[in-house]
C-alpha cells in the first residue's frame, strides 16, 4: 500500500483510452458469452448453468473451493468474485480430492462463513464420501452450519476424456473413463446431511436457494452432461484436429460430443450486445 501511494503522483492520465476502452469492452464480451454458453441446453444439465446460477447468489463473505477436473473449468469461468469472496484450488498440482478437504480447512479456519464445495464425482469416489463422515462429525461445532458440496455427477473421469481427444486424438476409453453410479444425495442423507439432486436445469436455482438457506451442511447431486466440452475458446487447431481424429476413432459418445461442441462454441459467433 505504502508503494502504491508513492506511486500515485506520478500517474499521468493519457487522453487516449482506446486500449483500456478495448479491454473493458472484450471482458464484457467475455461475461456475456459465459452467459450464452451457460444458456445452452445439455443432457440433462449443463454444467455450467450449475455455476452460472450460483454466481449471482454468492453470499459476500463466502469461500468457493473447487476439485481438480472440469469442475476447475467452469469455476474460471462462470464465478465472478466480489467484495470479501475467497477462492481455492489445487492449480498446476491438478490434485484429484482436494476440493472437499479445502472446504473442510475453511470452515475450521472461519467457522462463521458459508463454504461452497464444487467437485466431480470421481473426486468424490476417490476420497469425497469419506470426507463427508468429518463433515457430519464437525459441522454442528461451526458458528455458520452452511457448507455445500455440489457434485458433477457424469459417471466419467471427465477431464481426463476430453484430454485424450484433444491432446492425443484417442476416443474415449471406457474402461478405465468410466464411473459407477453412485447416489451421492442419499449417501449424504445417511449421514444426517442435506442431500438434494438435480436432474433438471429448471432445478438448479431452487436448489441453491434452498441448500443457502439450509440450517446444515447440503450436497447436490447434481446430473451433469458429460459431453459438454470443457475446451477453452482459445483451443489450438491441432487440439480441435486431434478432437475431430478421436470422435472419427469411434468414440462411443461421438454424436452427443459434436453436437455439444457445435452448440457451445457458436455462442462466440452469435450476435452480442457487447462487441
Amino acid at each position: 500500500a505504502v508503494t502504491l501511494r508513492a506511486l500515485l503522483p506520478l500517474l499521468v492520465r493519457k487522453a487516449d483510452r482506446s486500449w483500456r476502452e478495448g479491454i473493458e469492452s472484450d471482458v464484457a464480451r467475455w461475461w456475456e458469452t459465459m452467459a450464452m454458453e451457460a444458456a445452452v441446453e445439455a443432457d440433462p444439465v449443463n454444467p455450467m448453468r450449475l455455476f452460472a446460477e450460483l454466481s449471482p447468489r454468492l453470499p459476500e463473505d463466502a469461500i468457493v473451493t473447487a476439485d481438480s477436473g472440469s469442475a476447475a473449468n467452469w469455476y474460471a469461468r462462470q464465478l465472478r468474485f466480489r467484495g470479501g469472496m475467497r477462492g481455492s484450488l489445487s492449480g498446476n498440482l491438478a490434485t484429484m480430492g482436494s476440493g472437499v478437504p479445502y472446504g473442510i480447512g475453511a470452515k475450521f479456519g472461519c467457522p462463521n462463513r458459508p463454504v461452497i464445495v464444487f467437485a466431480g464425482d470421481g473426486a468424490m469416489q476417490m476420497n469425497g464420501l469419506a470426507e463427508l463422515i468429518t463433515i457430519k462429525r464437525y459441522w454442528a461445532q461451526w458458528a455458520d452450519p452452511r457448507m455445500i458440496i455440489a457434485v458433477l455427477h457424469n459417471d466419467d473421469l471427465n477431464q481426463v476424456t476430453w484430454e485424450m481427444r484433444a491432446m492425443a486424438g484417442a476416443p474415449k476409453f471406457v474402461e478405465s473413463q468410466s464411473l459407477p453410479d453412485v447416489d451421492y444425495a442419499s449417501f449424504a442423507a445417511s449421514l444426517g446431511l442435506a442431500g438434494i439432486t438435480v436432474d433438471k436445469p429448471d432445478d438448479i436455482a431452487p436448489a441453491w436457494e434452498n441448500a443457502l438457506g439450509a440450517t446444515r451442511p447440503t450436497l447436490l447431486d447434481v446430473r451433469c452432461d458429460p459431453n459438454v466440452p470443457p475446451i477453452p475458446p482459445h483451443a489450438t487447431f491441432e487440439q480441435m484436429a486431434d478432437a475431430a481424429k478421436a470422435l472419427l476413432a469411434g468414440d462411443e459418445d461421438r454424436w452427443a460430443v459434436l453436437r455439444q461442441g457445435v452448440k457451445t462454441k457458436l455462442q462466440e459467433f452469435l450476435p452480442h450486445q457487447q462487441g
